[in-house]
C-alpha cells in the first residue's frame, strides 16, 4: 500500500503526463530510465524559470556575463577536474533479482531494497558516472570523449578569453545554462535524479581575501531568488551546511526543499578556492590563461571561485510539488453538489499559461479570437472553446492557469468580460479596454 507521500507523487506523475507537462522519453518503446521529455505545458514552465534565473543572475548585474559552451570538451578538461579519476559511486548488485544499487542509498548494504534478499549483494565496486562517446571515425581510446558532467568546467577553461573580451576586472562572474549528463546507477524520484539534466551555474571569480564576503553575498542572493522571485514559502526551504568539505573548500551549503519524498538539495553554494584554476593551469600548461594579472599590485595570481549551482529540472519538480493541490468545488455532475478539484497553484510569473480566453459559445468565436490575439501579445495565453465552461475551468486549473477570461453574450452590450481567478475562484466583471491592465496588476500583486 502506497504511503501518502508516494500517493502524492503518483498523482503528480499522472497529472504531468495527462496534461502534457512532463513524461518519460521514448515511452512507446518502454522508455529509458533517467530520461524525460517536456511537453507543450512543460516547455513554457521550464523556460519561464530559466528566463527568471538568467535575468536575475546576469541581465540585472554588471559583474556577471554569460557563456554557452559545447557539451563535449577536450578529454583533458575532465582529467584536470578529477572526473575521470574520482567521479564515481560505489555500486552493488543483487544476485537474486539482478538489480543494481548505490551503496550510499541503501539502509542496509546486506539487504536488497527491491526484493528483500539478505546476504545476496555483491561486493561494492566503483562505477564511473561519466558518459563516454567517441569523436571521429575510429572508436578507440585515442578518440574517446565524454559528455560533460557539469557546466562549470568550461567556464574555468574559458575564463581568460571571456575576461579579455568583456574587459572585466575582479570580482566578476560567468554564468551558464546547459545540459549535463551523468550515468546514474539508480535514477529515482521522478525527475529529481536523472541521467540527462539542465544545470544553471555561476562561477564568481574574486580575490582570496574577499572570498568569504562574496560567499555570504551569494548565499543571500540565491535564497532571495527562491523566496522573492519564485515566491516559495520559506518554511518549505532550509539551509544544510556541509560539515565534511572538499580539501580545497572553505565553506559549502545546500538549499533544500521539502519534497514529498523528504528534504533534498535544489542548489549548492560552494567556496571552491583556487583549486579549479590551478588544476587547469597544470594540465593545459597555459598558466597565464588561468591567472589574473592584478595591476594594482603588479602581480598575477589564481582567482578564488565562489560557485552557485542549481538544476533546472529539480527546480521545475520543486515547483510542481509546491503547486499541486486538491480542494472541493461546485459541480454540475448528477447527484453531486461538490467535486474534488485538482489545481496547480503556480506563481503567475512561471505558469505555463497565464491567461485563458474562453468564449461561452462557439457563436462568439470571432470577437473572442480578437481578444485572444490581443492578450497573447503580452501574456502566455490559450484559447479554448471545447466543452462546457465548467470543464474548461477544470482543464485550466490542472495546468495552473491563474486567470480565465469568459467572453459571454453580455459582452457585446456592456463591453466587459468575466475574469475568473484560479486560487479563490472569484469572478470579476472587467471592461474590455481594461483587461490587460487588470491582469498585469493582479500578477504584480501575486508575485
Amino acid at each position: 500500500m502506497a504511503t501518502p507521500s508516494e500517493e502524492l507523487m503518483n498523482k503528480l506523475v499522472a497529472l504531468c503526463k495527462r496534461r502534457g507537462i512532463l513524461f518519460q522519453s521514448s515511452e512507446i518503446y518502454g522508455g529509458i530510465n533517467g530520461f524525460w521529455d517536456y511537453g507543450p505545458y512543460g516547455v513554457p514552465l521550464r523556460r519561464a524559470v530559466e528566463h527568471l534565473w538568467w535575468k536575475y543572475m546576469v541581465e540585472e548585474r554588471d559583474n556577471v556575463v554569460g557563456l554557452d559552451s559545447t557539451i563535449i570538451c577536450h578529454p583533458e578538461v575532465w582529467r584536470a577536474s578529477g572526473h575521470l579519476e574520482k567521479f564515481s559511486d560505489m555500486m552493488t548488485d543483487c544476485t537474486e533479482c539482478k538489480k543494481r544499487f548505490r551503496v550510499d542509498q541503501m539502509e542496509d548494504p546486506n539487504v536488497c531494497p527491491a526484493c528483500g534478499a539478505v546476504g545476496k549483494m555483491t561486493e561494492p565496486r566503483e562505477f564511473n558516472l561519466m558518459l563516454k562517446t567517441f569523436v571521429g571515425p575510429v572508436f578507440d581510446e585515442e578518440h574517446a570523449a565524454y559528455l560533460r558532467a557539469e557546466t562549470c568546467q568550461p567556464i574555468f577553461v574559458d575564463f581568460n578569453t571571456i575576461r579579455v573580451s568583456t574587459r572585466q576586472k575582479l570580482p566578476f562572474g560567468i554564468a551558464q545554462i546547459g545540459k549535463s549528463f551523468r550515468n546514474e546507477i539508480n535514477p529515482r524520484n521522478f525527475t529529481f535524479r536523472s541521467r540527462e539534466f539542465t544545470q544553471m551555474e555561476m562561477e564568481f571569480f574574486c580575490k582570496e581575501d574577499d572570498s568569504m564576503q562574496w560567499f555570504d553575498y551569494w548565499h543571500e542572493q540565491r535564497w532571495n531568488f527562491y523566496t522573492k522571485v519564485l515566491g516559495l514559502p520559506e518554511d518549505k526551504l532550509h539551509i544544510h551546511w556541509h560539515e565534511k568539505l572538499a580539501h580545497y573548500a572553505k565553506k559549502a551549503l545546500d538549499i533544500e526543499f521539502q519534497f514529498p519524498f523528504g528534504w533534498d538539495e535544489i542548489e549548492g553554494v560552494h567556496h571552491r578556492g583556487q583549486w579549479d584554476m590551478s588544476r587547469h593551469a597544470e594540465y593545459s600548461h597555459q598558466d597565464a590563461a588561468c591567472k589574473y594579472f592584478d595591476q594594482e599590485i603588479n602581480q598575477a595570481y589564481f582567482p578564488t571561485v565562489v560557485e552557485t549551482s542549481c538544476g533546472l529540472d529539480r527546480i521545475v519538480l520543486m515547483l510542481l510539488c509546491n503547486a499541486y493541490d486538491e480542494d472541493t468545488a461546485a459541480t454540475a455532475k448528477e447527484g453531486m453538489d461538490e467535486d474534488v478539484r485538482v489545481v496547480m497553484h503556480f506563481n503567475p510569473k512561471i505558469a505555463p499559461v497565464q491567461v485563458a480566453v474562453l468564449p461561452l459559445s462557439k457563436k462568439l468565436e470571432a470577437p473572442a479570437q480578437d481578444l485572444y490575439k490581443k492578450i497573447r501579445k503580452k501574456f502566455r495565453a490559450e484559447y479554448d472553446v471545447t466543452g462546457s465552461i465548467g470543464k474548461r475551468y477544470r482543464r485550466q486549473d490542472e495546468i495552473g492557469t491563474p486567470f480565465c477570461i469568459t467572453y459571454d453574450f453580455e459582452t457585446e452590450n456592456d463591453h466587459a468580460v468575466t475574469v475568473r481567478l484560479r486560487d479563490s475562484m472569484e469572478q470579476d466583471r472587467v471592461p474590455l479596454a481594461e483587461v490587460d491592465q487588470f491582469i498585469a496588476d493582479k500578477i504584480g500583486d501575486l508575485t
